[in-house]
């Protein structure tokens, strides 16, 4: 290992801050991938222990959202064929829920399309939260849109622990991706749930066009945000979404920039989540020794991920062991 990988892997050791845009750009430029996924893997059993964080979603309500992001197959500006549906029903959500608790999964989101849920739905979905916080022992999270304090004390007080809302990609990129609203309302969101006392879930998605560079200043954005979790999701082009002719990053890209994320943000979970399914087993192998502590589970939102049984069989080859299924 040259001085200049030394010296930033022996300072993320040390004082597990991270290290700077700069630095990581110099880091990509430099290294192969497989003495950065090394030193990646380092940093994540010196800062967490082999315990893989695992959580699943369900899509609560879909589609005929206002928003314009081009990657996305819910909003009403594309055409992509998506299901559109109101609020879940109750027992809907309650079974999804009683099967992650089977499954041994640990954390569950409800994630609704739109740009938020209004405080005249949000007792709908507290009621639901409430009751599986009875019937569960899930921590429970919850994707919601940019919402504000009200609705964010509400469920809190419902039993949700943390709130979930990706910056997408970095502020020098947001604005080629959507007009709708700003990078700045996601930042006012997520400060203002941290403000009621719950947990941020925060990261992005990975392949949409972005530089390095801007990618990266997505993983420094979400870490100085206050982000405990940071979701990578790979772009899956959807047909009739703008991104849909988008060309496929590299399985060596993906697994570079996981461990740069890593080299940023130190003590968070950096958590597969969606677009994993089309990386070879060694891809996803190579990222789970390489800086990745955490998997979003089941299916994905409009897409579908990989098994809970494959996922297992790839954790406990890694090394991993699942986290105790507690709240």
């Amino acid at each position: 290992m040259s001085d200049f990988l030394a010296a930033r892997l022996s300072e993320v050791l040390d004082n597990g801050n991270g290290i700077t845009v700069d630095e990581a750009v110099e880091l990509n430029d430099r290294y192969s991938v497989d003495e950065l996924a090394d030193a990646a893997d380092k940093v994540r059993r010196r800062w967490h222990n082999d315990e893989i964080d695992t959580c699943s979603i369900v899509n609560a309500r879909s589609g005929r959202c206002s928003e314009d992001c081009k990657w996305c197959a819910q909003s009403r500006h594309h055409h992509t064929g998506v299901s559109e549906y109101d609020i879940i029903r109750e027992e809907q959500a309650l079974e999804a829920a009683r099967m992650n608790t089977r499954h041994g999964i640990r954390r569950f989101s409800l994630v609704t399309s739109g740009r938020k849920v209004a405080p005249a739905d949000i007792d709908s979905f507290c009621h639901i939260y409430r009751k599986i916080g009875k019937e569960t022992p899930l921590y429970l999270c919850a994707s919601m849109g940019l919402l504000g304090l009200y609705e964010l004390r509400r469920l809190k007080e419902a039993g949700v622990k943390r709130y979930h809302c990706n910056l997408e990609t970095s502020a020098s990129y947001f604005p080629s991706l959507c007009t709708t609203h700003t990078h700045a309302d996601k930042l006012r969101t997520i400060a203002l749930a941290r403000s009621v006392g719950m947990e941020v879930c925060c990261g992005g998605i990975i392949g949409m066009g972005e530089t390095m560079r801007q990618r990266l200043e997505l993983a420094a954005e979400a870490r100085d945000a206050g982000a405990v979790s940071i979701p990578i999701n790979i772009l899956n082009p959807i047909p009739g979404t703008p991104l849909e002719s988008t060309p496929l990053i590299s399985e060596e890209e993906i697994v570079r920039t996981a461990a740069l994320f890593r080299m940023i943000a130190p003590r968070c979970i950096l958590r597969f989540a969606g677009g994993r399914m089309r990386l070879s087993h060694d891809t996803m192998r190579r990222m789970l020794l390489g800086g990745v502590n955490g998997v979003l589970m089941g299916d994905m939102l409009t897409t579908v991920g990989n098994t809970v049984e494959d996922d297992k069989r790839l954790f406990a080859e890694s090394g991993y062991r699942e986290s105790p299924l507690k709240a």
